[in-house]
């Protein structure tokens, strides 16, 4: 089934990551006294492993500044349980998606059967060497059916996002020489918004940059060079091998089906307003 896990992280990718753009999502966390800035994210996507320290969200989140993170954590465990601030994320996330798709909409039969197709296709994930998608396959099951179709692409992409940073291992690219190619690559963020939801400095940057030049990567304009394409290349291919667990499971035909829900879903919450302008070099549709 190659490229089934590309198309399927097209079609979903933004259904679960607008909770970390929704004002919802966001105020429900500084609501139980989490403080403004970086340390919701950190906190809600980290909190399903428990009051771990810095140096294990850095490592699991990978491509982030781990200054950024050290700043965050571990204070947010002070002011608010893991329990709590999973809580908390899960009621914005429900009120960000009746929002984005609509109070009737949100309890379609369309949204019934993606939460059915998509929870079937995480009995195919490994748990084996993820522990991100590990720690979030440990979590109770929502009943909502959008919070449910929500928690099963949380765990897809977790569990593919483990499997990638593998690739990028064996690749030789640490985390901010693989934010520095994929940018490089045209597609997902901008330079400057990679920058400033990473933390990394125009200085740390450019270090990375010439890294990758010395390496015969990136040429003198920033750009990929043809084994800087290879690289990112293998590391698509090794990525994408190490998901394919779900969509064997789930099968051709039901796949087709979902990825089908799954971008009608998308453009839905994307024209609504979903991520703000100016974030990713292309439309996440």
């Amino acid at each position: 089934m190659a490229g089934d896990e590309k198309r399927f992280k097209s079609a979903f990718d933004s259904l679960h990551a607008l909770a970390y753009f929704a004002p919802e999502v966001d105020q429900a966390l500084t609501g139980i006294g989490l403080r403004p800035g970086r340390m919701p994210y950190f906190a809600s996507r980290s909190a399903a492993m428990g009051a771990v320290g810095p140096e294990v969200v850095a490592a699991t989140f990978y491509n982030f500044n781990p200054e950024v993170v050290a700043r965050v954590i571990p204070r947010a465990w002070t002011l608010a349980t893991p329990e709590q601030i999973l809580a908390a994320r899960l009621d914005g996330v429900d009120q960000a998606l009746t929002r984005l798709i609509g109070e009737d909409e949100i309890k379609s039969d369309q949204v019934v059967e993606a939460a059915e197709l998509a929870r079937e296709a995480t009995a195919g994930c490994a748990v084996e060497g993820r522990p991100l998608y590990a720690a979030h396959a440990g979590l109770d099951w929502p009943e909502p059916p959008h919070l449910a179709l929500w928690h099963a692409i949380t765990l897809l992409r977790e569990h593919r996002g483990d499997g990638h940073i593998a690739a990028l291992l064996l690749n030789g690219l640490s985390g901010v020489e693989a934010l520095v190619t994929h940018v490089a690559t045209g597609v997902g963020f901008t330079v400057d918004a990679a920058k400033l939801t990473r933390g990394w400095s125009d200085e740390q940057w450019a270090a990375a940059q010439q890294r990758l030049r010395d390496r015969g990567l990136l040429d003198g304009e920033g750009a990929l060079t043809d084994e800087g394409v290879a690289v990112r290349d293998r590391v698509e291919a090794a990525t994408e091998a190490a998901a394919r667990g779900p969509w064997d499971h789930l099968g051709a035909e039901k796949l087709a089906r979902l990825e089908e829900l799954g971008r009608d879903l998308t453009r839905r919450v994307v024209a609504a307003g979903a991520f703000p302008k100016g974030v990713f070099a292309q439309r996440r549709a």
